[in-house]
């Protein structure tokens, strides 16, 4: 909690061990950048000591171990938010709490892998969090809704970026046209249009209007309205 708001509350002495070369917040920069580059599973404190020209157990006089530097790295992400524009229709200020989420996590694809039930909240989450909620505060909600109201546009963004982030990973083996040259005649055999009518004629008719598997963007952009509409009734 001390170095998650470690410019907001003094610092205690560190007392004994190497004189420090570096900030934690450079330690956690390189940390987000490594994470943005190899992935978090590359992420240690071996390796981002390595990056930063330190030895690994140097590195433990800025945090204490991976869990507490991933705490912070989520944090310093979350700092980066842009400001939700209080000028825009209610609508559009929800929107941009989804829009928001969304593009973070495809900014920074790792953060999905790291376990996001009580991380400890520290100012970036908070400043946003306050945002959030003040994107929707004064439209009739309670306080609990206005809650479930964040939590369910960040976890509806969270998905689909899930779906967007796999689409852009899938791109780099086969196309769409060569997977389905390899695999579509076993398909035909496996899945005949009498025996699946109705996938059939949506899948087609999906696919044809996605060239693609699926669409995450315009999952998004449907799903998105469809939860406003739902969420502000006749508040819009």
């Amino acid at each position: 909690m001390d170095l998650l708001w470690r410019h907001s509350v003094p610092q205690r002495g560190r007392g004994r061990g190497p004189k420090q070369t570096v900030s934690v917040d450079a330690v956690v920069a390189t940390a987000v950048a490594l994470a943005d580059r190899d992935g978090y599973a590359k992420v240690s404190i071996r390796t981002v000591a390595a990056e930063l020209g330190l030895k690994p157990m140097s590195l433990y006089t800025y945090v204490p171990s991976k869990d507490a530097l991933a705490v912070l790295m989520v944090d310093a992400v979350a700092e980066q938010d842009t400001p939700i524009p209080a000028d825009l229709p209610v609508r559009g200020r929800m929107a941009a709490v989804a829009r928001l989420v969304r593009a973070e996590l495809i900014d920074h694809p790792w953060l999905l892998d790291v376990p996001p039930w009580r991380l400890v909240l520290g100012p970036g989450r908070m400043r946003r969090y306050e945002r959030q909620l003040a994107a929707i505060a004064g439209i009739g909600l309670t306080d609990v809704e206005m809650d479930r109201v964040v939590a369910v546009l960040s976890e509806f963004a969270t998905g689909n970026a899930r779906m967007a982030i796999a689409a852009t990973l899938s791109a780099t083996a086969l196309t769409d046209v060569q997977w389905w040259e390899r695999h579509g005649p076993l398909l035909s055999q496996l899945m005949p249009v009498t025996k699946f009518p109705l996938s059939a004629r949506v899948g087609a008719a999906a696919g044809e209007h996605y060239q693609a598997p699926a669409d995450p963007d315009g999952t998004f952009e449907f799903g998105l309205a469809r939860l406003l509409d739902g969420i502000l009734g006749d508040r819009a």
